[in-house]
């Protein structure tokens, strides 16, 4: 429990979305970001509905032992990077674009104000057309992402997933 695994519930229903939008499921799908990654369940189901590549940035001593072994396990070690590291130091090195960014921080932190610059220097990292993801506390409201729309929000019991698209 201490990767913070999003729920099934909520995974699927993420997933549907995306699905929906057309953002998974061709041939050769998006690469995908995975902030503060957890176990990397979310990158390792976009990788099992035909992304083609996962990056995954994580901290915590014990959920980079899970991605690991998480991604030995589902043999896509090939498939997936692991940026070891707090998400604002990573994302200073990371190189898009990506067509999906996940971001899944503990929920506290949404509220931070500094938060705000994290979630726009991951926005940069977005590839034209693609999506990025905000899990969060229903209680919380969504943030504004420097050069993204926020699409819609759909809320699961004590969790909501915002979506955001490029700001046109």
């Amino acid at each position: 429990m201490t990767t913070r695994p999003t729920s099934d519930r909520v995974r699927e229903a993420l997933f549907s979305m995306l699905a929906a939008d057309g953002l998974l499921g061709d041939e050769e799908g998006p690469r995908v970001l995975d902030l503060y990654a957890g176990s990397g369940a979310l990158a390792f189901e976009a990788l099992s509905r035909g992304a083609s590549a996962a990056v995954l940035v994580e901290q915590g001593r014990d959920a980079l032992a899970a991605i690991r072994d998480n991604a030995r396990a589902l043999e896509a070690e090939a498939l997936v990077r692991v940026v070891p590291g707090k998400v604002d130091r990573a994302l200073e090195k990371l190189e898009g674009p990506f067509g999906i960014v996940f971001a899944d921080p503990p929920y506290a932190d949404v509220r931070v104000p500094a938060f705000a610059g994290i979630l726009a220097g991951a926005a940069r990292l977005l590839a034209p057309g693609g999506a990025f993801v905000l899990e969060h506390a229903s209680t919380d409201t969504p943030p504004e992402i420097h050069g993204l729309t926020l699409d819609r929000s759909r809320r699961h019991g004590d969790t909501t997933l915002t979506l955001y698209r490029d700001a046109l």
